[in-house]
């Protein structure tokens, strides 16, 4: 990973290809910026998660066939011993889990009363939680998302949230404002690594730019008025794709890249494709790969290093 640091503040000459950020082109309602200093930033509280661990994000999936090949019931119990178990054997072992909100919410209320309690636990463990929900709404709705997995007062609260501004990076206002207010962070997928994407994320305007490298524009644009390194929207970038024309070192936020494993990328492929992102720009996502090996605590942990020891090698 590239060691070089962007200075504070600025958004460098040259940092994109000609034309991919016009004018205007971040939407109204997304400034001023506001940040609240007696609050730790994004970037710190992830800094102090991974400090120990590793650049590593343990993706938390319970689907049906999951919670089968563990030989568990696919109900609420089910879903609840799934959570205890990877638990036990993630805490400590990562600094950073990822909850996929879907796999709770299949078993409504009673699901998201059992994805609440994971979530204070592993936060109560000094774990970053990142709550896979993939949001996206405007305004007063937008708001809501907010308030629900944002706000400290909420028992869904969460250190980041996943979101999607197919309405517009500016629709999402509300749930930006209250990241940088909070000091969470907010991952805005941008290039997926589903091949379904490929023809939305790819398409290009008039000016020849496309839809994802016009977005990743506006992430690194919205960080630059931050006055931080790393601001706190980051970019959801599959691993498993070829690099795209913005230049991933100008983000200056955090890339969360899914895709390794059991989608085909490896921690080579994400060297590779972010080779000059600034170093703990970057944080890898692992899931089936390592869920695979439950439902034994051992085992989980034990797959859980060795993709955490691939990602220090890697990536540090």
């Amino acid at each position: 990973m590239s060691e070089e640091r962007v200075a504070e503040g600025s958004m460098p000459e040259g940092s994109m290809p000609e034309g991919s950020m016009p004018e205007g082109s971040m939407p109204e309602g997304s400034m001023p910026v506001k940040r609240d200093l007696t609050v730790a930033n994004f970037a710190e509280k992830l800094s102090t998660a991974t400090h120990a661990t590793g650049p590593l994000c343990l993706g938390v999936d319970p689907s049906s066939q999951l919670l089968d090949s563990w030989g568990i019931d696919d109900c609420v119990d089910g879903l609840r011993r799934f959570c205890d178990r990877s638990l036990e054997a993630f805490v400590g072992t990562v600094g950073v889990i990822k909850a996929q909100v879907a796999f709770f919410e299949r078993f409504g209320a009673r699901g998201i009363e059992v994805l609440e309690s994971f979530i204070q636990t592993a936060r109560g463990s000094g774990v970053f939680v990142i709550a896979d929900a993939k949001r996206s709404d405007i305004a007063s709705s937008a708001e809501g998302y907010a308030q629900g997995w944002l706000d400290d007062d909420s028992p869904l609260c969460s250190d980041a949230l996943t979101v999607v501004a197919y309405m517009g990076l500016g629709a999402l206002s509300p749930i930006i404002d209250k990241s940088v207010s909070g000091g969470k962070g907010v991952f805005v997928v941008v290039r997926s690594s589903n091949p379904e994407g490929r023809s939305i994320q790819e398409a290009t305007g008039t000016d020849g730019v496309s839809v994802e490298d016009r977005l990743l524009a506006e992430i690194a644009a919205f960080n630059g008025k931050i006055g931080l390194e790393l601001g706190p929207l980051g970019a959801v970038v599959g691993a498993t794709l070829k690099p795209s024309n913005f230049e991933l070192s100008q983000l200056k936020g955090v890339f969360l890249v899914p895709g390794i494993g059991a989608q085909g990328a490896t921690f080579k492929d994400v060297e590779a494709l972010f080779k000059s992102a600034p170093t703990g720009s970057v944080l890898p996502v692992v899931a089936r790969s390592v869920l695979a090996e439950g439902p034994d605590v051992e085992r989980l942990r034990a797959a859980a290093e060795r993709a955490r020891d691939e990602a220090i090698e890697r990536l540090t």
